[in-house]
């Protein structure tokens, strides 16, 4: 068996990605939180439509889960720190399959009678290129949903 020659070794910069955005709400605190959890389970569609059939678990260990049934899917990480209605953070591969550690945290804090959400993703491991170009707007696809829906939930209130 023939042996391969060894890679030539990755900086740094190539090895990481982090992705920080604010998304300005017009909804409280609670509605807020409540919309980010829907959007980030069960509510979750691509920019292209595509439904993802997510599952969150809001509770420090739960899981964040696509569920293809039939015992079928892909775990995406787990729930690292939940405080409602303020923080949520996740730890785990996400959309990425290959060696790749990711920490998604979003801290929502009351704002000019709405909420500010400050959300960060960063990563460690062979980030594809794919993903790299990708992943931007995915997470801005998913916090305009976040918007729209506590903000439609806060007019149907009033």
């Amino acid at each position: 068996m023939a042996a391969s020659a060894p890679k030539t070794r990755a900086a740094v910069e190539d090895l990481t990605l982090e992705v920080r955005q604010q998304i300005h709400v017009k909804a409280s605190l609670e509605k807020t939180f409540d919309a980010l959890l829907l959007e980030l389970g069960p509510e979750n569609v691509t920019p292209e439509g595509v439904r993802m059939d997510l599952s969150i678990e809001p509770w420090p260990g739960g899981r964040w889960y696509r569920d293809l049934g039939e015992g079928n899917g892909h775990c995406w990480g787990h729930v690292q720190a939940i405080k409602r209605p303020t923080l949520l953070e996740f730890h785990g591969p996400l959309f990425m399959s290959y060696p790749v550690a990711n920490n998604v945290q979003y801290r929502l804090k009351a704002q000019d009678g709405g909420t500010l959400i400050e959300f960060r993703h960063t990563a460690f491991g062979l980030i594809t290129e794919e993903h790299r170009a990708g992943v931007v707007r995915g997470w801005t696809h998913i916090h305009e949903s976040v918007r729209t829906l506590a903000e439609s939930s806060t007019k149907k209130a009033n």
